[in-house]
């Protein structure tokens, strides 16, 4: 097990940030904490974060688990290295100085949604702390560098890319929730919809509830694309009211 340090950091931000020393040769020479982390990641895309332990990682890497100790200290630093490894470099996306602020924020968004849907997993990690890893740090960055040039004071835009990325999570929990429940039943999410129609549709008073009446009788709950069509019309009316704030600061609704 790697020695301690004197940082005072959490041992997962160490060793994302390279600060905790490397073991040296041992019996599994080929272990890495590079390829526990991969199998940790690979494990999790596919069983979910419940099927991640130490021991079952190291029998996938066909290593003993306390081989595993030598590279990551616990279970807790292995779900810090998992995320930083899962959410990977920021996109490049465009420039806020070309294309806008908010087509930047959109795309810095419409990313981070991408990384959460390929990593459910990612969702079901406690949010312990801010970002302080290496990859988190440079998705914080890239959020704060597309908000340049709109008048908004430093903590508008921390407060404006929070805001963000929280709606961002909130939706993609919320489908991963939706999809895990269809798939337990054997069906798709689609078919889950369609049955709570349905559903609704038996119960549902149109003098009491005239107001989901009129919905269930648009039939907006049974078409296709739903999940893509929500995220993208949320975020632009998130994205409206950031804008009205932006004209606030530059003096454009005086």
């Amino acid at each position: 097990m790697a020695k301690d340090s004197d940082t005072g950091l959490p041992p997962g931000v160490e060793t994302a940030w390279g600060l905790r020393e490397r073991p040296g040769k041992g019996p599994r020479p080929g272990l890495s904490v590079d390829r526990i982390v991969d199998a940790a990641v690979e494990l999790a895309c596919a069983e979910g974060l419940t099927a991640v332990s130490m021991s079952r990682v190291a029998s996938t890497l066909g290593a003993s688990t306390m081989s595993l100790y030598r590279y990551v200290s616990s279970k807790e630093e292995l779900l810090v290295l998992m995320q930083d490894a899962a959410y990977g470099p920021p996109p490049a996306g465009p420039v806020p100085e070309e294309a806008g602020w908010r087509a930047a924020l959109a795309h810095w968004a419409g990313s981070m949604r991408d990384v959460l849907h390929r990593n459910l997993w990612m969702l079901r990690v406690p949010i312990a702390t801010p970002p302080t890893t290496p990859r988190a740090l440079a998705w914080m960055e890239r959020g704060l560098a597309c908000l340049r040039g709109t008048g908004l004071h430093e903590g508008e835009k921390l407060e404006t890319i929070l805001l963000v990325s929280g709606f961002v999570r909130n939706e993609a929990t919320l489908t991963a929730d939706v999809t895990s429940a269809a798939r337990a039943s054997g069906g798709t999410v689609e078919e889950a919809m369609a049955a709570y129609s349905r559903l609704l549709a038996r119960v549902v008073d149109p003098e009491r509830f005239p107001e989901i009446d009129a919905v269930l009788k648009s039939g907006v709950m049974s078409e296709e694309g739903a999940p893509d069509e929500e995220f993208v019309f949320g975020l632009e009316r998130l994205l409206d009211g950031i804008e009205a704030l932006v004209r606030t600061r530059n003096g454009r609704d005086r």
